[in-house]
């Protein structure tokens, strides 16, 4: 079932250590088929160097597996509410990369310090709340709802990334190698603007003029940057 799917996503999992974004099991990619309302993620707790796509486990949108011998990640329902309130992504991905995590662990979003980052997130990266109280009882869902929580009057194209107080980054796009692809920039952006503020503790956010040229440049609807199909 799904098996051009599940190798999509082997290989995005693969590419979460090639790009630095994990040490030993800690992250995730998965992506959903929209026709069949199916989403495939990664077994929960396998090394990388022992995954293989046909141990890619696949689940549908009420939390039910419906393929894989192994149990699927323990992220699993924060995707799943996920793909549930953006029906525009195709593909999510969950790291514990240093970088990002430092800001979340800081509970502060990223702010929008230059040009890399307006080339793909428009504006602050948020930053969640920490869950509390009776939300920890079904940690990975309310985790998910918080993110969308967040995400209320934002763009979440726009800016499809997130960080949890105290946890750790998500990222989506329209299928999982963007959302793999964002988390690599969530990472260098979180890096570049950690060295930043440490060059110069009194830095500001670039000028709006400048994130909006360079964020529509890429993304508006007159956009003129690359090739055209």
């Amino acid at each position: 079932m799904l098996e051009q799917l599940k190798q999509t996503v082997y290989e995005a999992n693969m590419d979460l250590p090639k790009y630095g974004l994990v040490t030993f099991t800690w992250g995730n990619v998965s992506a959903i088929d929209r026709e069949s309302g199916y989403f495939v993620i990664k077994p929960s707790g396998v090394d990388y160097d022992k995954l293989k796509p046909e141990d890619m486990v696949v689940m549908d949108l009420g939390g039910n597996k419906i393929e894989g011998r192994y149990n699927p990640s323990s992220d699993t329902a924060t995707h799943l509410e996920l793909y549930k309130a953006f029906p525009k992504i195709g593909g999510v991905v969950h790291t514990h990369s240093p970088w990002a995590t430092s800001w979340a662990q800081a509970g502060r979003g990223i702010p929008c310090y230059g040009t890399t980052h307006a080339d793909y997130m428009y504006g602050e990266i948020p930053c969640a709340r920490c869950l509390q109280g009776t939300e920890f009882d079904e940690y990975e869902k309310n985790t998910g709802l918080l993110i969308v929580e967040t995400f209320q009057g934002k763009d979440y194209e726009a800016v499809p990334a997130v960080l949890c107080k105290n946890h750790g980054p998500f990222t989506w796009g329209k299928d999982a190698c963007e959302a793999v692809h964002n988390a690599v920039v969530l990472e260098e952006v979180a890096k570049m603007a950690a060295q930043c503020e440490m060059i110069n503790p009194e830095v500001r956010p670039s000028p709006q003029e400048l994130q909006d040229k360079h964020y529509y440049r890429k993304h508006g609807a007159n956009a003129y940057y690359g090739q055209n199909e």
